[in-house]
């Protein structure tokens, strides 16, 4: 069910689920039902319930709600800030970036979908202001897996028009042709506000157990988790 999970500071954990945890999206054509079964049973699994994972209406910009308790619908957003509600960010080969800070009366919380567009536009940089204004300091990176600079082929004008503002982001696929690299892009920003990088999950598009758009359109979505717990 978890790719990857570990309690980053006493208190907070972070995790990245797998195939095994299921489609998690209700966007992709799936049965309602049988997604809000396998999100509770993620719930469980983790040990939030009968708290619940915040989602998001994720729209590919930078727009960033601060979330005081779970309720429907979804937020418009595609980032996620909290002071101790759990968070969810869903994603099949865009970043799934989550952050922690350390706030006067808690943990300071976010989960952000940093796709292309996103990343383009600085929802990075809306997400750690947001942290900031919450009150966090010493805030900590961890990125999910996402498709890796060496198989995120583009035209090239898209990759100059990216590398443009982000020259972190030029890549060459394996195969020799235009690419992005996000996740270095992601680094960059993260670095630039000083937000150092404790994680990097691998490349979706070369790991089965992961969800990929590019590999499958019809995919599924996996997640990436943060959550506080006693």
């Amino acid at each position: 069910m978890f790719l990857w999970r570990a309690e980053v500071q006493p208190g907070v954990s972070v995790a990245f689920t797998d195939t095994n945890a299921g489609n998690l999206a209700l966007h992709v054509g799936d049965d309602a039902a049988a997604v809000h079964r396998r999100r509770a049973r993620l719930e469980h699994a983790a040990g939030v319930a009968p708290r619940r994972f915040q989602y998001m209406n994720q729209v590919h910009g930078n727009d960033v709600s601060l979330v005081v308790e779970p309720a429907p619908p979804a937020p418009t957003a595609d980032a996620l800030v909290s002071l101790g509600q759990p968070l969810a960010v869903m994603v099949a080969d865009c970043i799934p970036l989550v952050l922690v800070g350390d706030g006067a009366s808690g943990p300071v919380l976010a989960a952000v979908h940093a796709g292309r567009p996103g990343l383009f536009s600085g929802v990075i940089p809306a997400a750690v202001e947001e942290m900031r204004a919450s009150g966090a300091t010493d805030i900590r990176a961890w990125l999910g897996p996402s498709v890796c600079g060496s198989c995120y082929e583009v035209p090239a004008e898209l990759r100059d028009e990216v590398a443009a503002v982000l020259p972190s982001t030029r890549s060459t696929t394996s195969w020799g042709t235009p690419a992005l690299d996000l996740p270095a892009g992601a680094a960059s920003q993260l670095d630039a506000l000083g937000v150092p990088v404790e994680y990097r999950g691998p490349c979706t598009l070369e790991n089965e157990s992961l969800f990929s758009y590019r590999r499958d359109s019809r995919s599924g979505r996996f997640a990436g988790l943060v959550w506080t717990h006693d």
